[in-house]
């Protein structure tokens, strides 16, 4: 997106307006009180320089996650969003006990790839990362992580959690055109996805808290994803929990039953896109939730002398060319953007991408600087105007 502060204060082609949207509602939001804090597992050796973590402290008595995603969501799933069959998993990490399920052995299981599941007893773990748990291109044409809803991946604030990239050649290269590969297919679900951080990461990796994927295709279910972050500023950098950079034959990028922070003080915080990010890439996001979301970068994009670039999409920054987002049977409440798009920013560069919201509930977002007129929470350019059915869109 080329679209820079000054311009924004200027009224650019008549959709912009200064917002005067209030603050967001304080109250946690449908998925109710804070999120509990998992006893944490063992991390174990991210590399061969990592020093031992402390043993586990789980017990059975631990209180479960809640459940991921909006209750009141019912929107029909398709087949190629749903969740991936593991009862017969490729690897298991861990042996039945909390102390078992280490980083390396996420690590290494990432590595080999397949249909991986764990193994960390009957209590919810916090398994904190030594290392970020990097795909292999060649190890296995599917890669599934599946934590039963037990398991949280946590970045202990330090590190990104999980990375794909068919075109990182220490990742190996497996075709000729590494931007637009069918391959490496990533699922992760019933997972929790904690305190992430890609900050520093720059070029063509920045972004991506938790997350980061290019190539291949990515499908997120049943999972959460709180207090991740990315870089604070710059001008298209985002996705303080997801970042997407290409998918095989434009096909869509699935989040379904999902949740994104979830409460006041649990969600994601980077300079654009507080949950989600990408630049040519179409999403479609079926009973989700994302709240408490921001975009805390300054100065738009591309940033103005004197201004460090971003604050724009305070759940979702997309920006590109030709693009879809969906979203359904979703709730979007109380994020922020310091910019423009307080719960989405949506610039399609060539006017060719195009957006639906069903089913929906928008609330709560707030744009400081800049928002469409009508579309309260979202900046929008594309081929038309978003298709809005059976939603609710407020301040």
């Amino acid at each position: 997106m080329r679209l820079t502060r000054s311009a924004t204060l200027l009224g650019l082609v008549g959709t912009l307006i200064l917002s005067g949207c209030g603050s967001p509602a304080s109250q946690a939001g449908p998925t109710g009180e804070p999120l509990p804090e998992p006893p944490t597992a063992s991390a174990g050796l991210g590399d061969s320089t990592a020093a031992p973590e402390p043993s586990p402290s789980a017990t059975p008595s631990a209180k479960p996650l809640p459940a991921a995603g909006n209750p009141g969501g019912h929107v029909a799933v398709p087949a190629e969003g749903r969740a991936v069959d593991t009862s017969r998993p490729t690897r298991t990490v861990g042996d039945g006990t909390p102390a078992s399920c280490t980083s390396a052995a996420v690590v290494a299981a990432v590595a080999k790839g397949g249909i991986i599941t764990f193994a960390c007893g009957s209590a919810p773990v916090v398994i904190t990362m030594a290392a970020t748990a990097k795909v292999r291109n060649a190890a296995s044409r599917t890669i599934v992580l599946d934590g039963g809803g037990r398991v949280t991946l946590s970045g202990g604030g330090k590190r990104r959690i999980l990375y794909m990239n068919t075109c990182d050649e220490q990742q190996g290269w497996t075709t000729s055109h590494c931007n637009d590969q069918d391959h490496p297919v990533l699922t992760v679900q019933n997972l929790t996805f904690a305190e992430g951080n890609s900050t520093g990461e720059r070029g063509e990796t920045e972004g991506g808290g938790a997350i980061f994927v290019r190539g291949g295709r990515l499908k997120v279910v049943n999972s959460r994803f709180v207090r991740n972050r990315c870089d604070s500023t710059g001008p298209d950098l985002g996705g303080a929990a997801i970042r997407v950079l290409d998918q095989s034959k434009d096909l869509p990028v699935y989040i379904v039953g999902s949740t994104f922070g979830g409460a006041a003080g649990q969600g994601g915080i980077c300079s654009n896109g507080g949950a989600l990010s990408s630049i040519g890439v179409s999403w479609v996001v079926l009973n989700s939730i994302m709240s408490h979301n921001s975009a805390i970068g300054k100065g738009a994009n591309p940033a103005p002398a004197g201004w460090p670039g971003g604050g724009s999409g305070g759940a979702i920054y997309l920006d590109g060319n030709r693009f879809t987002l969906r979203i359904a049977g979703t709730i979007v409440e109380n994020n922020r953007a310091n910019e423009g798009g307080g719960a989405v920013f949506f610039v399609s560069n060539d006017r060719t991408g195009t957006m639906s919201i069903e089913s929906s509930v928008l609330r709560g977002n707030r744009s400081v600087a800049f928002e469409t007129a009508g579309l309260p929470g979202i900046f929008f350019l594309g081929a038309r105007k978003p298709t809005i059915t059976s939603s609710t869109l407020k301040k």
